[in-house]
Formats: structure tokens, C-alpha cells, sequence
């Protein structure tokens, strides 16, 4: 036989069943996210869903907080467009004001961060990526590898989910085959998009990982009601970007040993791999044409002008009239020789990177020598400037443990 309960034990039951409906109202209120905080035209606020203008399209920038993000946000943001940066750390050298309106610190390795990155926008640009130059990427493979295919596969399907419009994806010029790459000097080749396949990525995680992200890219467009637009990115440098700590380029990295030293230039391999280098401004401009284009194959987005190391050291010796003798060391070199093929984006665009390398490294040279005046007064030692490092990257390193000098 059953016993009855008491009128307590029923009310109480009522108050926990009313307590849960409340908590499920919340939870439905804000979409799965209380407690999850924001800034919104720099103020914090854990309003959920967000609340935007209607007559605005609504871009959000995966790693908008880095180099090439932030300025491609600022760009968009000056041109009236609403900006949402989603980053695992903030910008050292922007404002928020400056470059976006809303910006959330999100680690997008997790779905439920994408989730939230992709809620409510229009269009996303997915440059989000666990990177850095040469020395960087040549000792990193694993954690680049599972970091970086992990932020775009979420971001992929975040937008599916969430009725994203277009989508484009930061490749890189690394998704080249290495048999294509062994010739320096005159002999260097111009690559064409399709010269991706068949593919041969052995020597580098990073592209691997950015080739799968373009075919993942192509079905999604294939499978769903998205448009999407891929770049390859031919070695991007210039202010604002990350100049020391392991995880700059090379033109960063010249700037500033030739800054910081008096003699000598000490330099990883022979100095005669050739490469092409694309000023961020040039870059910027390559995205935004590329994504409002109906261009849906991957294209080059780089400079074609050709350069040894040898001969980017001297020229970056030469804003200052600096004599050093260049000596070269092991180190991590990369491929012999790559220089972009831009007959393709001239077709489809009209238009290819023109800023030359000796008007940008300039511009870049003296940014960073600011960069280097501000830390020599704040205490650095200029002679940890002077040399090049490889950073061992974990699975457990955080936006703050990688953001130094702006990545």
C-alpha cells in the first residue's frame, strides 16, 4: 500500500520543482550562459543573448585579438561594420575602442566557446590559429597541429549550426607540396593554387593542418547553406605584430637584431632561401576583397617580390645605415625557396598586394625600435634582443602565456 505524502513534503516538492523551472528559465534566457561575462563598447555585461543593432552587418573575428585580426578589424570597424572579436587574450597594442565593440575572451579549442563566438553574427573570419615564425613552427608540430584543427572544426560547425552566412578561413602558403619548394635564388618557384595537389606537406604540421581546413571548408559549403572564401597567407609581417619572445617572423626578427646589435647579424642557415613577404595593410585589403568576392576556391594572398634572407638583412641594415657581419648558425630554415603565383588573383579580383618590402620592413623597422625603447627604459636587457629563441609550445599554454610582443 502505498503511503501519502504529507502536505510539507508536497510543498516542499512544488518549491524544488518551481526553483528548477526558474534555473531552466535562466539557462533558456541566456542561451546555456550564465555567468559567461563580456565587454561591450568596453563595459562588462553577461547579457544573453547579446543585443545588437539591426541595421549593421555583424562580423565576428576568431583570433581577432592577434596581429593580422585586429587589423583587419579595425578596417571593418571604420567602415561601419559591427565588430565581435573572440580571443584567448587581449591585444597589447590596440584598444578595444579602436578595433571592435564587443570582445570575448574565448578559448575556441572548445565547442561551447565557438558556440558562443558564433551566436547571432553574419559573417565569420576564422584567424585563429596556434602559430608563430619558422623556429616556432618547425618545433611545435603536435601542439599546432591538435590546437589549430580543433578552433577550426568548432568554428565550422558553430556556424552551421547557428545560420552563419559566409565563412573565410586564414590558410597559408605552408599547404605546398615540399617537392615543389627545394630551388632557391632564380630557380625559385612561383606557385600556383594548383599546385596544392596532389599534396605533400611531410616537413611542417602547420600546413597539413591547413590544408584539411580547407577541404573541410569546401564540404561544409558543400553540405550546408554557407559561402566560403579561403586565402593563403604568404608570410604576413609589419607593426603591431609579434617582434621577439620565439614567435615572430623573419622580418620581424631582422628588425630587431639589426636594432639591437652592433656587430654582428646572427642568422639560422645559409641566408639564401628566398621568400615573399606581404605588409598587413596589403593583406587586409586581400581579405576583405576575397570575402565579398564570388571567388569560392582558395587563392594567394602575397607579395611576388623575391628576397634571400642575405639580402632582407641588408636592406633592413640599411634604414640605419648599420654595418653588421652577417653570421650564420644552425637553426630551423624551412623550405629552400616560395614565392607567390598572383595571376590568379588578378583574375578574379583585379587587384594583388603592390606595397613593396622596402616601404614596409621600414615601417616595421621603426616600430619595433620604439618597441625596443620602451623595454630598455622599463628595465629589459637589450641583450636578449639581440639573438633568436625556439619556444616549446604545451597543450596547456593560455592566450596570456603566448601574447608576448602580439601574436
Amino acid at each position: 500500500m502505498e503511503a501519502a505524502l504529507s502536505e510539507r513534503t508536497i510543498s516542499c516538492l512544488l518549491d524544488q520543482i518551481d526553483e528548477l523551472r526558474e534555473e531552466v528559465t535562466d539557462l533558456k534566457a541566456n542561451g546555456g550562459a550564465a555567468d559567461y561575462y563580456y565587454h561591450v563598447e568596453g563595459v562588462k555585461t553577461k547579457v544573453w543573448p547579446p543585443v545588437r543593432p539591426t541595421d549593421k552587418n555583424i562580423v565576428m573575428i576568431g583570433g581577432g585579438g592577434g596581429f593580422i585580426g585586429s587589423h583587419l578589424a579595425k578596417r571593418l570597424k571604420e567602415e561601419g561594420e559591427y565588430i565581435v572579436i573572440a580571443d584567448w587574450a587581449k591585444n597589447i597594442y590596440f584598444e578595444d575602442s579602436e578595433f571592435c565593440n564587443e570582445y570575448h575572451m574565448l578559448d575556441l579549442r572548445f565547442q561551447d566557446n565557438a558556440d558562443k563566438a558564433c551566436t547571432g553574427v553574419h559573417d565569420v573570419y576564422d584567424l585563429a590559429a596556434d602559430m608563430g615564425g619558422m623556429g616556432f613552427i618547425e618545433s611545435n608540430h603536435t601542439v599546432i597541429l591538435q590546437n589549430s584543427i580543433r578552433i577550426n572544426i568548432n568554428c565550422l560547425a558553430s556556424c552551421v549550426e547557428f545560420g552563419v552566412k559566409k565563412f573565410f578561413f586564414s590558410s597559408s602558403a605552408c599547404v605546398y607540396p615540399d617537392y615543389a619548394q627545394t630551388q632557391a635564388g632564380e630557380f625559385t618557384p612561383n606557385l600556383k593554387e594548383s599546385d596544392a595537389w596532389p599534396a605533400d606537406i611531410r616537413s611542417n604540421a602547420y600546413g597539413f593542418e591547413k590544408l584539411v581546413t580547407e577541404e573541410a571548408t569546401k564540404w561544409t559549403a558543400h553540405d550546408h547553406p554557407i559561402e566560403v572564401h579561403v586565402a593563403r597567407f604568404h608570410n604576413i609581417y609589419g607593426p603591431q605584430g609579434t617582434w621577439c619572445g620565439g614567435r615572430e617572423k623573419a622580418p620581424a626578427a631582422f628588425c630587431r637584431k639589426v636594432i639591437t646589435n652592433d656587430e654582428v647579424f646572427p642568422m639560422w642557415g645559409d641566408g639564401e632561401q628566398t621568400r615573399s613577404f606581404c605588409l598587413v595593410d596589403d593583406c587586409v585589403e586581400g581579405v576583405i576583397r576575397i570575402m565579398r568576392s564570388d571567388c569560392y576556391e582558395p587563392l594567394n594572398l602575397g607579395s611576388d617580390e623575391l628576397i634571400s634572407m642575405n639580402d632582407m638583412a641588408k636592406l633592413a641594415m640599411s634604414f640605419e645605415n648599420k654595418q653588421l657581419r652577417i653570421e650564420h648558425i644552425p637553426g630551423p630554415q624551412g623550405v629552400r625557396g616560395r614565392n607567390s603565383d598572383n595571376t590568379m588573383i588578378k583574375e578574379k579580383l583585379g587587384w594583388a598586394p603592390s606595397i613593396t618590402l622596402p616601404v614596409g620592413l621600414k615601417k616595421t623597422y621603426f616600430w619595433i625600435k620604439q618597441k625596443v625603447a620602451e623595454e630598455v627604459a622599463n628595465g629589459a636587457d637589450i641583450d636578449t634582443y639581440k639573438g633568436s629563441v625556439i619556444v616549446k609550445a604545451t597543450l596547456k599554454d593560455d592566450g596570456a602565456s603566448v601574447r608576448k610582443g602580439g601574436n
